[in-house]
């Protein structure tokens, strides 16, 4: 807080408020958990925001939500690779006996809850859907 990036300061304050008006929602102090929830829900605004302005061609707004972004994810849990992602999801896979795409909601329900905060959704679900269509017999 006391280095003068106003930028890291900024993030922290905006955080710190976000993690304290939970609480006070939820009349209670935040775990761990609740907290990378928060975390994980800013980190995914960011994404979003950035999406946005790439596509508005504000390349201003996208340099900052992108370092807003990084100061975030350092607070985050080391977030998994595409492989650590397809393991998690082919052991979710044996372990609800999926045979196809028609068991999407199954899988995903088995994975979310062991990557939170540790994957994006977007990314869990191309693994799923990817894994899911080579029992199906079919590939895009």
């Amino acid at each position: 807080m006391r280095s003068g990036d106003a930028q890291w300061r900024g993030v922290i304050r905006f955080l710190r408020s976000d993690i304290h008006n939970q609480e006070i929602a939820r009349q209670a102090e935040l775990d761990e958990e609740a907290i990378i929830e928060v975390l994980s829900r800013q980190a995914q605004q960011r994404r979003d925001s950035i999406e946005a302005f790439e596509k508005g061609g504000r390349q201003d707004l996208v340099d900052k939500e992108q370092g807003e972004l990084a100061i975030i994810l350092q607070y985050l849990p080391k977030q998994m690779t595409a492989d650590e992602i397809e393991a998690v999801v082919r052991e979710a896979i044996a372990v609800a006996g999926a045979s196809g795409s028609q068991d999407m909601g199954k899988v995903m329900g088995k994975v979310m809850p062991q990557v939170k905060g540790r994957a994006q959704g977007k990314e869990v679900s191309a693994a799923v859907t990817g894994l899911l269509k080579e029992l199906d017999g079919t590939s895009d």
